[in-house]
């Protein structure tokens, strides 16, 4: 005997072949499809075969109920009454199907078609878009639609498609380009309002622009179930009648006057939702029809297109600025990490662990008074101009310039494990790189320099300090003054160092003990090392 389940509304009917095995869903590729929010994308499945029809649940979220009992697997007859998740049919078998069918002719208004679910592709070979694109130019667009029933409308609709794939493509503010979409919708639908709706960065729905015809923003959200169906199954939508459409029970149709709707997801070129477009009609019920969703899919996807250029193109600008300023500090590769990263520019930071070395000129004050100021300016901008290219081929950050001193520290804002390999083998470079700039100005009859260098190795609190007009990234706390202080005690052509930094030398240079010493503020004497240069 032959089965089929029907809606009790009259609106669905579904064939049960003998021998079939049919899976109820929905998602659009299920052989029994239910477009309602109480129902899982995979909610049962219905076998039959010769001695009848069973139904078996797939662990759906709301259920599934034979004559308002819950099961898992259950045999039916003719006539029970099968619900999936809140939507109820009826099993007859095919003669008494037959039956109702023809009295519901006679007897009753036909039910507002369950309208056009449009699985989302990029479009098929002789589709619109396709033929828009192949086209040379306008003329050669119309005349691929010249048979087409509506060729005034099709033609103006091509026109407006390839002012949008020139025109979309080259804009680079996303707030205008959202206006701009807004307009051309306007333009090319009969439509009462265009909403979109684009994914945060957690995923969830943001309402982004909301207009009606005269440009009123509206303030109303796209309905829920229509937008969630969009984004969950990729697919344009277009409703007739939503308010008796099965698919979407959302109140927010109701609340809102939604006669027409249709709605297509925005994907761009890595096949990800980006958001949704919506339009809708309150005034009428049978406003849109499939070639108004076909070009609303593809109006969809060059939009979405756009938005992902637009959005890249902001991303480079920002990243642009920033690595600017992080290059000034920070060493190139490293600058290039943060900039990319969603590191933001704010007051505040976190606990780091650092290797600051300072280096310090030996006697330079009194040097600075036996030469021109020019000149110092020039030795110091050489000099300076060294140094920093050895932090930053070792990977470390400039923090600051303090008169002739260096301040740079390895392990803020991203730390590597051999931090303090790195500060110490720039402490190595900065003795050797000097020795050579010492040898060609002696050449050239000018002073030679002596420095002393401090590293310490331990915790700071590392982040932007100052105000919101003028932020300075450095570190501070007790790591930095023992440095500060072991860079004064120093000797010319001297490494200093403490016992913690020694610790964490994995290939650690020769070097001695030179013993303890009484730092300002330090209430213990600190062990204290020199390093062989």
């Amino acid at each position: 005997m032959a089965f089929r389940i029907v809606s009790t509304s009259g609106a669905q009917s579904f064939e049960l072949p003998e021998g079939s095995t049919l899976l109820v869903g929905r998602a659009a590729s299920s052989e029994i499809p239910i477009f309602d929010p109480t129902i899982s994308r995979r909610h049962a499945k219905l076998i039959t075969t010769a001695a009848g029809v069973r139904v078996s649940d797939l662990g759906s979220s709301n259920g599934t109920f034979v004559n308002g009992a819950r099961v898992e697997d259950a045999s039916l007859a003719a006539g029970d009454e099968l619900v999936f998740g809140k939507v109820p049919f009826r099993l007859i078998a095919h003669e008494m199907a037959e039956r109702v069918q023809n009295e519901r002719t006679r007897s009753a208004t036909p039910a507002t078609s369950a309208t056009v679910v449009k699985q989302r592709a990029y479009d098929s070979p002789d589709g619109l878009l396709s033929s828009v694109f192949r086209a040379a130019n306008l003329a050669d667009a119309k005349a691929n639609r010249s048979g087409a029933d509506g060729a005034a409308r099709t033609q103006k609709k091509l026109a407006l498609l390839l002012e949008v794939s020139k025109g979309l493509s080259r804009a680079v503010d996303v707030n205008a380009l959202l206006d701009k979409i807004t307009e051309l919708v306007f333009q090319i639908l009969d439509v009462d309002r265009v909403a979109i709706e684009l994914l945060d960065a957690e995923g969830g729905r943001v309402p982004t622009i909301s207009r009606d015809r005269q440009g009123v923003i509206t303030g109303k959200s796209i309905p829920q179930s229509i937008a969630r169906m969009v984004m969950d199954e990729k697919v344009a939508v277009l409703s007739d009648n939503a308010p008796q459409d099965q698919r979407f029970g959302g109140q927010s149709i109701l609340m809102q006057s939604v006669r027409s709707a249709m709605c297509a997801p925005l994907i761009g070129t890595e096949d990800v939702v980006q958001g949704v477009l919506y339009v809708d009609n309150i005034t009428t019920t049978h406003r849109f029809n499939e070639e108004d969703l076909e070009f609303l899919t593809a109006f969809s996807n060059i939009a979405a297109v756009a938005l992902e250029n637009s959005k890249f193109s902001e991303r480079i600008r920002h990243e642009t600025v920033v690595r600017g300023n992080f290059e000034r500090f920070f060493a190139p590769r490293l600058a290039a990490q943060i900039a990319g990263s969603a590191h933001q520019l704010k007051l505040g930071g976190d606990k780091s662990t650092v290797a600051v070395l300072f280096s310090d000129i030996r006697g330079f004050t009194a040097l600075s008074e036996s030469m021109k100021p020019d000149e110092v300016a020039r030795l110091l901008s050489e000099y300076f101009s060294v140094m920093v290219e050895i932090v930053f081929r070792h990977g470390g950050t400039l923090d600051k310039f303090i008169g002739d001193a260096v301040m740079a520290q390895w392990g803020a804002p991203i730390g590597a494990p051999d931090d303090a390999d790195r500060a110490m083998d720039a402490a190595l470079d900065m003795m050797r790189e000097l020795e050579t700039l010492n040898e060609r100005w002696a050449a050239e009859g000018r002073p030679r320099l002596q420095i002393g260098i401090g590293i310490s190795f331990g915790e700071s609190f590392a982040g932007y300090i100052g105000s919101e007009r003028r932020l300075e990234y450095t570190v501070i706390g007790d790591v930095v003054n023992i440095a500060s202080r072991l860079c004064s005690e120093a000797c010319g052509g001297e490494i200093l160092i403490t016992d913690a930094m020694r610790l964490m030398l994995t290939d650690a240079p020769l070097m001695r003990e030179r013993g303890t010493m009484e730092l300002k503020g330090k209430k213990d004497a600190l062990p204290v090392y020199s390093v062989n240069t």
